[in-house]
């Protein structure tokens, strides 16, 4: 029997059996404002049934075991043959087996397909953040895929399939398949044009035999994988599937998993091909330009994924601070507590806009869409994944000592948030890319000064900014040293034109004072105290 010293007061509940999705306002709205009025009520109700899944206690528990137990690397049999194989906990093979079945690699080819898809990436990466590594590369294979429509018309029906099987057989008997992908090397890093993988041409017409090492292979387990080797022609883009058509198992050699910071539970590795067969995709010479696609496509997914990590953290932050009493009364309702969760609930929002914005201009998918997405894809990609990391630290924070111990969820958040800044190219390639867009691509800059122009009178500091900006990008001599400070610039005022349009008028007025008016220090709870932060807060607030 617990003495009386033990009995338990003033602790917040568990967040617990809740809609993650209807809890979140600016995304609903998000969703409700760029789905066509035909879908709108599908849309919305497929995302609410997986916000409550989502929200579980069995969801949630599921995630917490995929992470206590990591993936392990299998690399020989009982017997000494060689298998290369990764085992996963059971709760890692559920949490993507619901992830498959939501549609999160199903986007291309149905209405409204990327804002549907947008919206359950960034609540199904609140409730484990490891499996988005195999959706994401799923999901972003098919534009590069589609450089080849023999291939697409192969692989794409597996690839947006809403089954998932994880037996390793030939992907023809598969009625449903996952994608990988390896493009770094350890001499390159970022610069894939350094790699040293050779494809030697085989006998039958688009098939090489490759041999190399690749020093990060996502998610290993996979059913193929798209990777870069030097071809004859030049670096060139390659399908390399896990198991070949008569059942035998391609060479894969799995040298080692990554012990990693965060992403516990999904595995990394390297990869070790040697005479491994391969298909081409796209043309000898034109790697890159084959697979910025996919490329693409995994840095929204970035973004998407930081701003449901951003989220979580957030929603823990005020649902702990609405219960927690001290001093005299709750939390979330003292001055000084309330700057804090208001500003960390406006990076949330400006984050979670911003990506929703983007994914329904894929679904646009017209001309002026796809030259923003060129600008502002790499910039949001730059600025909401580097936000993702101070925003969980500080949201940490707001629970105390209870923030810091593993039961509370918060250092799972906190390990995991560095991570979408540095895959797919961390800070600076999207600064560079930023540049390149700029002054290759006339049509992006004119495509994002048209979004950003919407909101031009509504706001004087926004006003302000985007002048500003506009100094900036008329002198574009020596630009490279500042291309980081011109980037955050182009994203917040892209999030800043959103938030006066869309948002409520407390939120988009408390973020062009905090992000774009200078009115605010370089620390979260600094906004100034005018501000109707305690609607912000409660806003945020989710209902459980």
């Amino acid at each position: 029997m617990a003495g009386i010293t033990h009995t338990v007061t003033n602790q917040a509940p568990p967040l617990v059996q809740y809609d993650v999705f209807g809890s979140d306002r600016a995304l609903v709205e998000a969703v409700e404002r760029h789905l066509a009025p035909e879908v709108r009520e599908d849309g919305l109700a497929e995302l609410s049934a997986l916000g409550h899944t989502a929200g579980s206690a069995q969801v949630q528990e599921w995630g917490v075991q995929a992470n206590e137990n990591p993936p392990r690397l299998r690399t020989h049999d009982r017997y000494g043959r060689r298998i290369d194989e990764v085992e996963f906990h059971p709760a890692w093979h559920r949490l993507l087996g619901k992830g498959v079945s939501a549609g999160l690699t199903a986007a291309w080819g149905r209405p409204g397909g990327h804002v549907r898809r947008a919206a359950a990436f960034l609540m199904w990466t609140q409730v484990e953040a490891g499996n988005g590594c195999p959706l994401s590369m799923t999901h972003a294979a098919v534009p590069a895929l589609r450089t080849d429509p023999a291939l697409a018309a192969e692989w794409e029906p597996r690839l947006t399939s809403v089954i998932y099987d994880r037996a390793l057989r030939p992907p023809g008997q598969k009625p449903g398949a996952l994608f990988g992908m390896g493009m770094t090397e350890k001499q390159g890093g970022s610069d894939v044009r350094a790699n040293t993988t050779a494809a030697r041409p085989l006998a039958e017409d688009g098939t090489y035999a490759l041999t190399g090492h690749k020093w990060f292979c996502s998610a290993p387990m996979s059913d193929a994988f798209l990777v870069l080797a030097q071809a004859p022609g030049g670096l060139t883009c390659f399908l390399v599937p896990r198991v070949l058509a008569d059942g035998s198992r391609n060479v894969f050699l799995l040298q080692r998993l990554k012990d990693k910071l965060g992403n516990r539970s999904n595995a990394s590795a390297e990869v070790e091909f040697d005479g491994t067969w391969a298909r081409r995709v796209g043309e000898e010479g034109q790697g890159v330009r084959t697979i910025i696609g996919m490329v693409a496509a995994t840095r929204l997914d970035c973004a998407l994924g930081s701003a449901g990590l951003m989220r979580q953290a957030v929603a823990q932050a005020v649902h702990h601070c609405s219960h927690r009493e001290a001093f005299g009364g709750k939390l979330a309702d003292k001055p000084l507590m309330r700057n804090v969760l208001a500003d960390l609930a406006l990076e949330s929002e400006a984050a979670t806009t911003l990506a929703l914005r983007l994914a329904a201009a894929y679904d646009d998918g017209g001309e002026q869409e796809r030259a923003l997405l060129r600008i502002a894809v790499p910039a949001a990609k730059y600025w909401v994944t580097k936000r993702c990391a101070p925003v969980a630290v500080e949201a940490a924070e707001c629970l105390g000592g209870n923030g810091y111990v593993e039961e509370s969820g918060m250092p799972r958040l906190v390990r995991e948030s560095p991570l979408n800044s540095i895959w797919e190219g961390a800070g600076n390639v999207q600064a560079l890319d930023v540049l390149r867009a700029l002054r290759r691509e006339p049509a992006a800059l004119d495509a994002y000064l048209r979004e950003v122009g919407q909101a031009r009178g509504a706001d004087h500091r926004l006003d302000a900014a985007i002048k500003n900006l506009l100094t900036d990008l008329a002198d574009l001599e020596g630009v490279e040293g500042r291309a980081r400070r011109l980037t955050e610039r182009l994203a917040l005022v892209l999030q800043g034109s959103l938030l006066v349009r869309h948002a409520p008028p407390e939120v988009a007025d408390a973020f062009c004072a905090g992000r774009l008016g200078g009115d605010a220090g370089a620390a979260f709870g600094t906004l100034p105290h005018t501000l109707d932060l305690a609607s912000v807060v409660e806003r945020a607030r989710p209902l459980s």
